[in-house]
């Protein structure tokens, strides 16, 4: 697999979005990379969605709109969601409760994925990671 293939944590996408300074320069180097094949997952999809609908995410237009522009705008790919990674979010040790992080771990770890985040407990899953945040 290539080393320059990268699921972006939910964090991450909307950072390089807004072109946020919490998005590292570790991060930066490699989203930059015209080479690079960058996924957005279905899971961040959905988180946005969910804290957009509790008010804790605030968008100029819905999010059924805005993240699939984004994600095509950005030269993303969305990473769909499958029973294959459904199934595999059983596998890895449980660090995460959170389920939008485990969902993307699984996804990562099915697809031969690295992960750019600003979460420190990914790389505890034994897949590569990215720190998104300085």
């Amino acid at each position: 697999m290539p080393d320059n293939r990268w699921l972006l944590d939910t964090r991450a996408f909307l950072w390089w979005l807004v072109d946020s300074p919490r998005l590292g320069g570790e991060a930066r180097a490699p989203i930059a990379d015209p080479a690079a094949i960058l996924y957005v997952s279905a899971a961040s999809a959905w988180e946005i969605a969910i804290k957009a609908a509790l008010g804790r995410r605030r968008l100029a237009e819905p999010p059924e709109d805005w993240v699939p522009r984004e994600i095509e705008r950005g030269g993303f790919r969305a990473l769909a969601i499958t029973v294959e990674h459904g199934l595999a979010v059983r596998r890895p040790a449980r660090h995460h409760s959170e389920s939008f992080d485990r969902l993307l771990i699984a996804q990562a770890l099915c697809e031969g994925l690295r992960i750019a985040t600003a979460d420190r407990m990914f790389s505890t899953y034994g897949i590569g990671t990215l720190a998104a945040q300085r």
